[in-house]
């Protein structure tokens, strides 16, 4: 794997078969790319309110080795304008890169180093007991099992949650397992956790989980959908 590696989407997969929609903030993810030297990960996800109709977006930038994020490596911006019919919010999207540029340039980031999809659920659902999925890199026959396990805290009217995902990589008839995530980090009001894609970077040695939340709103409004990504890596 230390050479530059292509990869095939493997798995297309799961969950219910009942299409479910949601009426609270529903995020879009944004793959914004990897450093030259892939030791960087930058991720967006943006929306519009509902209650105000105003287009939002986040920004982080992630140390993949340390699966935490650099220092000033999140940024948040809301625009005061509401959008029109048939505008989505992605200007604000366009907005926070602007914002960003300079620090993204200065980690070297590209928008052509995108990672590489291998595994991209195509339907909605969240799993409040946890997910298994399986997927392979057909190219350098490494196969690839990943089970996420949720932990849910409630006290009352109050959640918090963790999880972790245990990942098992199959190559030459030997398996290597890994624990991806941070179990003891809990997240207030999250309900449930879905791993909705898994990425490769360009040069094979690291991959990211796109992990999908549910974020419970107060009583009777309808759910917000959130996004953050877990990071490991194969080769130091």
């Amino acid at each position: 794997m230390g050479k530059t590696t292509s990869f095939r989407l493997c798995f297309v997969a799961f969950f219910s078969l009942a299409l479910k929609l949601y009426a609270g903030d529903v995020a879009i993810f944004s793959d914004l790319g990897f450093s030259e030297d892939g030791t960087i990960y930058t991720f967006a996800q943006y929306g519009v309110r509902e209650k105000t109709l105003t287009p939002w977006a986040e920004l982080f930038i992630v140390d993949v080795a340390l699966n935490n994020f650099v220092p000033e490596g999140k940024s948040v911006y809301q625009d005061k304008n509401r959008i029109k019919a048939g505008q989505d919010g992605s200007s604000a999207l366009h907005q926070i890169e602007l914002n960003n540029a300079n620090l993204g340039a200065k980690l070297g980031i590209t928008f052509q180093r995108m990672g590489i999809p291998l595994f991209v659920a195509v339907e909605n659902g969240q799993s409040p007991n946890g997910q298994t999925i399986e997927f392979r890199d057909f190219d350098n026959e490494i196969s690839y099992e990943a089970s996420l396990y949720p932990r849910i805290f409630a006290d009352g009217k109050n959640i918090k949650s963790s999880y972790y995902i245990d990942l098992t990589r199959n190559e030459d008839g030997t398996s290597t397992s890994y624990q991806v995530g941070s179990p003891d980090i809990k997240r207030p009001d999250i309900s449930s956790y879905t791993i909705r894609k898994v990425l490769a970077a360009p040069d094979g040695k690291s991959m990211i989980f796109v992990i999908e939340m549910t974020r419970l709103n107060n009583a009777g409004e309808a759910p917000d959908i959130r996004y953050m990504v877990e990071t490991i890596c194969f080769l130091q």
